[in-house]
């Protein structure tokens, strides 16, 4: 059954709104009522989901926060309709309605509905944590644009480990958004080869915010960077230096002895399993792949050759913090 959408402002939104998050929320998981009705909905926009006769089943809120990301929240379809994939219908209306004013989009999960979220091309990004006595992690989508058009033929789209499929991209923004859901997903592993760190690819925020909460992650994480010049990186001060500087058990980068043979292609690879691979240096032109161990295991020993012979880079050894 295909559900009907409708988008209200909070003021404006009809008694079932209300309702069905008191059924589901507060009666049914006994949250607090003063943790349910919070600040939020007041700038939030509120969908309510209703079958072709007009029945409500299922609600949600979509608002932009400070950090220029969309959030979704409070999502609950009411227990009788359960089952018939009406949250899926409702979270992926939400997809598609934020994807054009942002490439990425948070909400936090219950525990137990992990597998439903990454369904829809969403990835957890955090460690658990307790909101109203049920535990909770937080899941992002890097790349929401791109996961709309593969929801059918691809049962969790960008999962590190999981989506077996090819990711193929030819412009700057795509390849953007594949870096960085790559990136986003490694657990303690994250090796980088490319000709320069050019500020228009990884001069970036939420690259950098990627990288860092990754460094934090683990003792034992390891993120190399392995480039053939330098010189970009001292002319113009660059986010991924910096961190590297304050991070740096975590956080290495190297230079490419010209000496011994060098990879012709950049690539990024996470963990064991996730890659993305350009054609050549100059273009943005390649393919991303989630769940390829055989082609990580073999791009890793290349990589570690290059890295053994490699250098640090005395320029920026001299740059203050």
């Amino acid at each position: 059954m295909t559900l009907n959408f409708r988008k209200y402002s909070w003021q404006l939104a009809p008694r079932a709104v209300k309702d069905i998050r008191q059924t589901v929320f507060i009666e049914e998981q006994q949250i607090p009522p003063d943790l349910e009705w919070d600040g939020t909905d007041a700038i939030a926009d509120h969908y309510l989901a209703l079958t072709p006769d007009n029945t409500p089943v299922a609600v949600a809120r979509l608002y932009p926060s400070i950090t220029e990301t969309a959030r979704i929240g409070r999502m609950a379809v009411l227990p009788q309709y359960r089952g018939e994939g009406f949250g899926q219908q409702l979270l992926r209306h939400l997809v598609t309605e934020a994807a054009p004013d942002f490439n990425d989009i948070w909400l936090s999960a219950q525990t137990d509905a992990i597998a439903f979220y990454q369904r829809s091309g969403f990835h957890v990004c955090s460690e658990p944590y307790d909101d109203a006595g049920i535990p909770h992690v937080d899941m992002r989508c890097l790349a929401p644009n791109q996961v709309i058009e593969h929801w059918q033929d691809r049962p969790c789209p960008m999962l590190l480990g999981e989506d077996r499929e090819t990711w193929l991209f030819d412009r700057k923004d795509s390849a953007l958004d594949l870096v960085d859901s790559v990136a986003g997903q490694a657990g303690q592993r994250l090796w980088l080869y490319d000709q320069a760190l050019h500020h228009d690819l990884y001069d970036r925020l939420r690259l950098r915010e990627i990288l860092s909460a990754l460094a934090r992650r683990h003792r034992l994480t390891e993120i190399r960077l392995l480039i053939h010049d330098d010189q970009p990186l001292v002319k113009r001060r660059h986010q991924l230096v910096e961190l590297m500087r304050r991070l740096p058990s975590k956080i290495e980068l190297r230079l490419v002895n010209p000496d011994y043979p060098n990879a012709e292609q950049p690539f990024l690879i996470a963990d064991r399993e996730g890659l993305v691979y350009r054609h050549k240096f100059d273009a943005p032109k390649g393919f991303a792949r989630f769940s390829d161990p055989g082609r990580v295991k073999r791009l890793q020993e290349e990589f570690q050759r290059m890295w053994d012979t490699g250098r640090n880079s005395q320029e920026l050894r001299q740059l203050p913090l």
